[in-house]
Order: C-alpha cells, then structure tokens, then sequence
C-alpha cells in the first residue's frame, strides 16, 4: 500500500513539473513572431558554421520573457534543466533568467546551501548557456557572485579557461571560456582584478572573435576603475593583443591615448 501511495506521488510530482514546462511553452508560443525569428536568427549567427548554428527562435522579445520567467519563480532545477535542454532559444533563456532570480533570492536570504546548489547546478551544465547573451547575463551574477569570497574555489574559472569542449557545432568550449572571463566582471566591481588580468593573458592566444570582445571589454571595466592597472597590461602586452581585444580595452581612452596604443 505504501508503495502504491508513494508511485502515485511520484507520477503527480511528475506531472506538475512538466505541466509547469509545458505552460512556460506554450505562454512563449502566444507571443512568437516570425519576422522577429529571423532576424534574431541572423543577429546570434545561427548559419551554418556561426557560433549558434543550429539554435532556434520564435522571435519572442525580451521583456516578454522576463515577464514569463517571474510568474514561475520556484522552477525545479529539474525543470530548468528540461528548459535547458530545448532547442529554442527563448526556452532556454526562460530557465537563464530563473536561476538568476532564485541565485539572487537565496543570496538576500543568505541561504548557502541555495546558493551553492545554484551555483553547481550551473557549473555542471555550462554548456548548455550556448550563447553570449545567456553568458552574460548569468555569469556574474551566478558564477561571480558565488567565487566572489570564496577564492580558494575559483581554480574552476581556469579549468573553464582551458575548455576544448565540441558539441553539435564545434563551439561549446566558447561557453566556458567566456564564462570564465565573463564572471570576473563580478570582481571588477569590487576592485579585484587579479583574476580578470590572469585570464586575459591565458586569452592573448584565444582564436575567437567572440573571446576578443569578451576580454577586452573585462579590460576596459578595470580601466574605468583603475587607468593605470589597464595601463600596465597594456604596456607589456599590447603587441601580442589581437586586434578587436585591444580596440575594445580602450575604447574609454581619449583620442590620443588610443592613437598611441593603436599605432605602436
């Protein structure tokens, strides 16, 4: 009889979970827009042979996810992960803005354990955040603020960094790579810069336009706190930046100093 009882549980709790997933579907599909697809689509280079090969929109716009993603507040991870997993952009980016706003939550209420379930939640999956804008949006706020007193933790940020993972379309280590990067921004705004200068070195040889923008632009957050902190890095190692990394670094320069750094 207990046994009985507690299948049936099982099957309800089930239910509802997917019950909760299938509604945030179907909320997202009443606002779909074709014309926007597409030219989101184009935006995130969803082409054969872009870095978001393969994903998928239906042209929902952002506040309108925001505005889903509040009325389901208490997702499961189990749910999250089922939203995750979809191929629709907008799906995932439903279950991106959850785990933020519970990270948030759990971090008001100084609840730990939430945090760091969270927190490793996302660490294990971080892949599946498979584009910039689910990176940098959750990054910092997940990842950063987690690490952000716990530096004897933050040696996953350099396992990240040396990421070679290839999923579908070859660019799953970009993830992790720009989540390493992209978490330290978390730092920057509380004058820790260490972590941020030592990865932008490990980035000096990073392929990807993508990553030249990401360090770059962690770079150029230092300078607007500390010019001469930006300026030292820049002084050792502006001959080996790629290009588009130190364009973005110094982009808060007057004229002069970015035609000095350029033209050297």
């Amino acid at each position: 009889m207990h046994l009985e009882k507690s299948t049936k549980l099982n099957k309800n709790t089930k239910l509802i979970e997917l019950k909760k997933v299938e509604e945030i579907k179907i909320n997202l599909n009443k606002y779909a827009n074709k014309e926007k697809a597409k030219i989101l689509q184009n935006f995130f280079k969803t082409n054969k042979g872009g870095y978001g090969e393969g994903d998928k929109f239906i042209g929902v716009q952002i506040p309108i996810i925001r505005k889903i993603a509040k009325e389901y507040p208490n997702l499961t991870l189990k749910e999250n992960l089922e939203l995750l997993n979809s191929e629709i952009h907008e799906e995932r980016m439903i279950s991106t803005l959850n785990l933020v706003n519970q990270f948030e939550i759990a971090k008001r209420l100084n609840d730990e354990k939430k945090q760091k379930e969270i927190y490793e939640f996302y660490i294990k999956n971080s892949t599946k955040f498979n584009n910039w804008d689910f990176v940098d949006l959750s990054a910092p706020r997940i990842v950063g603020q987690y690490l952000l007193d716990k530096k004897h933790e933050r040696k996953i940020m350099y396992k990240l960094s040396s990421s070679n993972k290839k999923g579908k379309n070859g660019f799953d280590y970009l993830w992790e790579k720009r989540i390493a990067i992209i978490s330290t921004f978390t730092f920057i705004k509380n004058n820790e810069f260490d972590d941020t200068l030592k990865l932008a070195k490990i980035y000096l040889n990073e392929n990807h336009n993508l990553m030249h923008k990401a360090t770059g632009w962690m770079l150029r957050e230092i300078g607007k706190r500390d010019k001469q902190v930006l300026c030292n890095f820049l002084d050792k190692h502006y001959k080996e930046m790629p290009r588009t990394m130190l364009r973005y670094s110094i982009e808060k320069f007057d004229e002069t100093k970015r035609q000095y750094y350029l033209k050297k």
